[in-house]
């Protein structure tokens, strides 16, 4: 039968004949030589399925390898698989959670009767190198309601059974199976430990890092990062979460269920407003008038610096707040990307010399007639912003460059003060299934884009692995040079932003390109209680920017 076989990203469909009930994996082999990195999943007629899948009618079939987020997650669940198995065979049935993303790779912890000592880990990082050198098949196998219940009681895992119990709709429940070792992953697994050949195991803190490969060179462990500060924030994190009694999203789900969700408003608010105001106050301590704020596509910027600088006003300051938009060079000079396209997300995009001098103008008292950019004509306008300062107003700055030394390099070092915001999700399905930040940020995203911009939940999807392009390039390399990091996460906020996201993802359509990625998410939120009323959320509040009703976004 013939089928149309697409072999990577930005690649063409090609015709191929191939025997009924071929496996997609059987069709890799033969083409492997024409492959740059190893096929982990595929896309056929628009729906992620494992390698083992075979195929009995003409089909469309995308082959995903680790630049796609797709299979990088089927990847990180493999691993995890394999991980949590040598840790079984190396320490016995011991307590693992996998936590969150940290230092170029998962943090994780094993919580066995002593602390893990660096010959454990040597000791589970060649367990799991004799799983891969062995090839031994990952089998996935349905469990009915009775049977994953018997089985998580054997794991010892409670939070699985809760959360299992509250999902009434599902009757079987997706487990897999390596080598003896069984357990429920929401997520798509590669056929066989042979797959996973690039990892590595690196003791931190409390706990275990398992390090991979990044999407942008699938067959090289990136260079270690000390992410110090948003280790702190995850720990910071966790202690919010305790505070609230949500560990997991069964503790949230009961929340709701019980009626206590204005309360987990309040509580979570009032740490948000805790928090930006001991940031302003070091602000106004350190005496700083450069307030650079940059984070990812969908942290709440807008809002926390507006919140920002209402503490900043508390504290007697006047605060001017300003954007680097309105500082693109104009359109005809704006440069162009790998694929010939304009790159507006480029540092090389932004006038920095007269950035600077504006800033630098404004610090020494002068009156400046600062631009505003027409994104219609594509040029910079003149004569709407005159503007200058008082000797200590502060000036607060919100753009994606901000935390890059080249953006600001005219202006005086000593007076910058930087902050990274992300809402960094602690909250995790259960103890080895955790939520992914970026699927996160672009619940956020798809639910402002269709509020705000009138785009589809579709074209939120397809823009989204250019967005993440520009954020590892651009603004990911330079968190660590913040002062503070700011975590604009609310551990609610999936339940609220079901709502709105469920039937945006619900209109696209199998025979669209993004449908996999929307059933993948639709998947996702059948674990979350939905709140349908959302009314006690404050006008303030960063969620606000996204489904509505926010003071500071129009």
């Amino acid at each position: 039968m013939k089928i149309l076989l697409k072999k990577g990203p930005r690649q063409e469909f090609e015709e191929m004949m191939v025997e009924k009930g071929t496996t997609i994996e059987e069709i890799c082999k033969k083409i492997e030589s024409e492959l740059p990195y190893t096929v982990l999943a595929a896309k056929v007629n628009n729906r992620i399925e494992r390698l083992t899948e075979s195929l009995h009618g003409e089909s469309e079939v995308e082959l995903l390898d680790m630049r796609t987020q797709q299979a990088n997650l089927i990847y990180q669940n493999s691993l995890c698989m394999i991980y949590l198995k040598a840790i079984e065979d190396v320490m016995g049935n011991v307590e693992v959670d996998i936590e969150n993303s940290l230092n170029k790779g998962l943090y994780t912890e094993i919580k066995g009767p002593q602390a893990v000592s660096a010959k454990d880990i040597k000791n589970i990082q060649n367990r799991m190198w004799e799983l891969v050198d062995a090839d031994i098949p990952i089998e996935e196998e349905k469990l009915t309601r009775e049977e994953a219940i018997a089985q998580f009681e054997k794991m010892g895992c409670e939070e699985k059974i809760t959360l299992l119990c509250q999902d009434k709709r599902r009757h079987s429940f997706p487990f897999y199976s390596l080598d003896g070792y069984k357990d429920f992953f929401y997520g798509l697994m590669v056929p066989s430990t042979g797959y996973i050949r690039h990892f590595q195991l690196v003791k931190y803190k409390r706990g275990v890092l398992l390090r991979f490969p990044h999407p942008s060179k699938p067959d090289v462990i990136p260079e270690y990062v000390d992410e110090k500060m948003l280790y702190q924030t995850f720990g910071e994190q966790s202690r919010w979460g305790k505070l609230m009694g949500i560990n997991y999203v069964s503790d949230l789900n009961r929340k709701i269920e019980e009626g206590k969700f204005k309360e987990l408003i309040q509580l979570s608010e009032a740490l948000h407003e805790k928090r930006i105001v001991e940031i302003a106050n070091m602000i106004v301590k350190q005496k700083k008038r450069i307030v650079l704020i940059a984070g990812p596509s969908s942290s709440g910027k807008t809002t926390f610096a507006q919140r920002l600088c209402i503490q900043l006003r508390v504290n007697g300051l006047q605060p001017l707040y300003m954007g680097t938009d309105d500082y693109f060079v104009e359109r005809d000079e704006t440069p162009l990307d790998e694929y010939g396209e304009k790159d507006y997300e480029n540092l090389q995009a932004v006038d920095i010399h007269l950035f600077n001098q504006n800033i630098n103008d404004l610090l020494s008292g002068k009156t400046v007639d600062m631009p505003s950019f027409n994104f219609l004509t594509g040029k910079k306008e003149y004569g709407r912003r005159i503007t200058s300062i008082k000797g200590n107003q502060p000036i607060v700055i919100e753009g994606i460059h901000a935390l890059n030394e080249k953006l600001t390099e005219e202006l005086p070092q000593d007076e910058k003060f930087k902050i990274y915001i992300s809402p960094l999700t602690q909250l995790n399905i259960d103890s080895h299934n955790r939520v992914v930040t970026t699927d996160h940020r672009m619940l956020r995203r798809m639910v402002r884009d269709f509020k705000y911009r009138g785009h589809s939940a579709q074209s939120t999807i397809a823009n989204w692995p250019k967005v993440r392009a520009g954020e590892d390039k651009n603004i990911f390399p330079y968190s660590n040079e913040a002062d503070v990091l700011f975590n604009s996460v609310h551990l609610y906020e999936i339940s609220v932003l079901k709502k709105y996201a469920q039937p945006l993802l619900e209109a696209i359509t199998p025979e669209e390109p993004e449908y996999s990625d929307a059933v993948r998410m639709l998947e996702f939120l059948r674990f979350f209680k939905t709140v349908e009323d959302d009314s006690a959320i404050v006008n303030n509040s960063i969620l606000r920017e996204f489904i509505g009703g926010s003071i500071f976004v129009e």
